[in-house]
C-alpha cells in the first residue's frame, strides 16, 4: 500500500462533520490512559471505558488522557460528547491523511502532526497522526497505534523531574511536541550517516546497488519531507498564537520549539541535494567508465586497421607479387607489422590515451 496516499474512498457522500475513520486499523483494541498530576499527587491508570474518566475530571489538577487506536469511531464520539469536542474536529482526528497543522479556539487549540519512526523489518521510514486537544487543565491525545516517544515524558512525570509536573498542561504538550520533533532529528542523523557513507562507496565501487540505494534513500526523503514540511508550518503558527492557553512564561518554549523543527527541515533539504549530488557523481562515473571502455576498444580497433590493411594486400590474387617470393617474406610481413603496433603504442602512450 502507497505510504504517499491514502484512499479517502470511506469518506464519498459522507456528510462534513461525521467522523469516518480513514487509514489501516493498527490495534486491535482502543486503549485508553490517563495521568493525573500536580505538584504533589500523580495517578496513572488505564481506563475500559470513556465514563471512568468522570471519575477523575474534578479530582486532579492536570489530566493527560491519551488513546491509542483510532478505528472504533463511537469511542472517538464518545470522548467528543464528554469534553464538548466539535464534530469536525473529531473527523479530522480519525481521518489519518491530514495535513499537520494548528488550529484554536476560545477555548481549545487543536494540533495534528505525524510521529516519524523506523520500521525495522521493512527498512523504511513509517508515520503515524498525533492529534492532541488542548484545553485550560486537559490535554486530550489521540494516537493510531500503541508505543510512542512519548515515554520519556511520562518518566519524568512519574519521577517528578523537571518542571513538567509544576506547569500546566500546555507545558506538557510543549513536551510531547519537542520529543516529536528531537525524534525527527535523530532520524534525520540515522539517515544522514547513511547517505554519506554513500559518497565513498560511489567514488571506490559504482554498481547498480548504489544507484537502488540512491533511489530509495531519495523516496525515503521525500516521504519525510512530506511530514515534516507541514509540521514546520504548523509549528510556526504557535509564535503568532494569542490565546490565554498559552502564557508568556511558556509562549518561549514553542518558540525554540520552530527552531528544532526548522532544523529537522534543513537538514532534509541538505540531504536531498546530497543525494542528487551524488546521482550526479555517479552518473559521471558510469560515464566515464564506458568512455574508457570505449577508448581501449578503440585502440584495439585503430591497432587492427594497417595490420588488416597489410593481411589484405598480400591476401589478394595478383599473379605478380614481389615479396611473396623472397625467401623471409613472411617473417618481414611480420615485422612489419609488429613494428607498426609498436610505433602505434607508442603514439598513444605519449598522447597519454591509455
Amino acid at each position: 500500500m502507497t505510504r504517499f496516499i491514502i484512499k479517502q474512498k470511506n469518506t464519498k457522500h459522507v456528510i462534513p462533520g461525521s467522523p469516518v475513520f480513514v487509514g489501516s486499523q493498527k490495534e486491535e483494541n482502543t486503549r485508553i490512559r490517563l495521568i493525573g498530576y500536580d505538584e504533589t499527587e500523580f495517578i496513572e491508570v488505564e481506563l475500559k471505558t470513556i465514563n471512568e474518566l468522570e471519575n477523575y475530571i474534578n479530582k486532579y489538577k492536570r489530566l493527560w488522557i491519551n488513546i491509542d487506536g483510532l478505528h472504533d469511531v463511537d469511542l472517538i464520539g464518545e470522548v467528543g460528547e464528554l469534553f464538548d469536542i466539535h464534530t469536525l474536529v473529531l473527523e479530522d482526528v480519525v481521518n489519518t491523511d491530514q495535513r499537520p497543522r494548528v488550529d484554536i479556539e476560545d477555548y481549545y487549540i487543536f494540533t495534528s502532526i505525524k510521529m516519524m519512526f523506523l520500521n525495522k523489518e521493512k527498512h523504511q521510514l513509517e508515520a503515524e497522526q498525533v492529534s492532541m486537544y488542548l484545553l485550560k487543565n486537559i490535554l486530550i491525545t489521540f494516537q493510531e497505534r500503541k508505543g510512542d516517544v512519548f515515554e520519556p515524558v511520562r518518566e519524568r512525570l512519574r519521577n517528578k523531574k523537571g518542571r513538567v509536573r509544576s506547569y500546566n498542561v500546555t507545558y506538557l504538550k510543549y513536551c510531547l511536541l519537542d520529543v516529536i520533533v528531537d525524534n525527527y532529528n535523530f532520524l534525520m542523523e540515522t539517515f544522514g550517516e547513511k547517505v554519506e557513507d554513500l559518497e565513498d562507496k560511489i567514488l571506490l565501487q559504482p554498481n547498480k546497488n548504489i544507484l537502488q540505494e540512491i533511489n530509495k534513500y531519495k523516496i525515503e526523503l521525500n516521504y519525510f519531507r512530506k511530514a515534516i514540511r507541514p509540521a514546520r508550518e504548523a509549528i510556526n503558527n504557535f509564535k503568532a498564537l494569542k490565546t490565554e492557553l498559552i502564557t508568556k512564561k511558556e509562549q518561549p518554549f514553542f518558540n525554540d520549539l520552530h527552531d528544532l523543527v526548522q532544523r529537522s527541515y534543513d537538514s532534509v533539504e541538505n540531504y536531498k541535494n546530497m543525494l542528487s549530488e551524488q546521482l550526479t557523481v555517479y552518473s559521471t562515473n558510469v560515464n566515464n567508465r564506458l568512455n574508457d571502455i570505449m577508448k581501449i576498444l578503440t585502440i584495439f580497433s585503430v591497432i587492427f586497421i594497417p595490420i588488416t590493411f597489410i593481411a589484405g594486400i598480400y591476401g589478394t590474387n595478383f599473379e605478380y607479387i614481389p615479396e611473396l617470393r623472397y625467401r623471409s617474406g613472411y617473417f618481414v610481413m611480420w615485422g612489419v607489422i609488429l613494428l607498426t603496433v609498436l610505433i602505434m603504442l607508442g603514439y598513444f602512450k605519449y598522447k597519454k590515451w591509455f
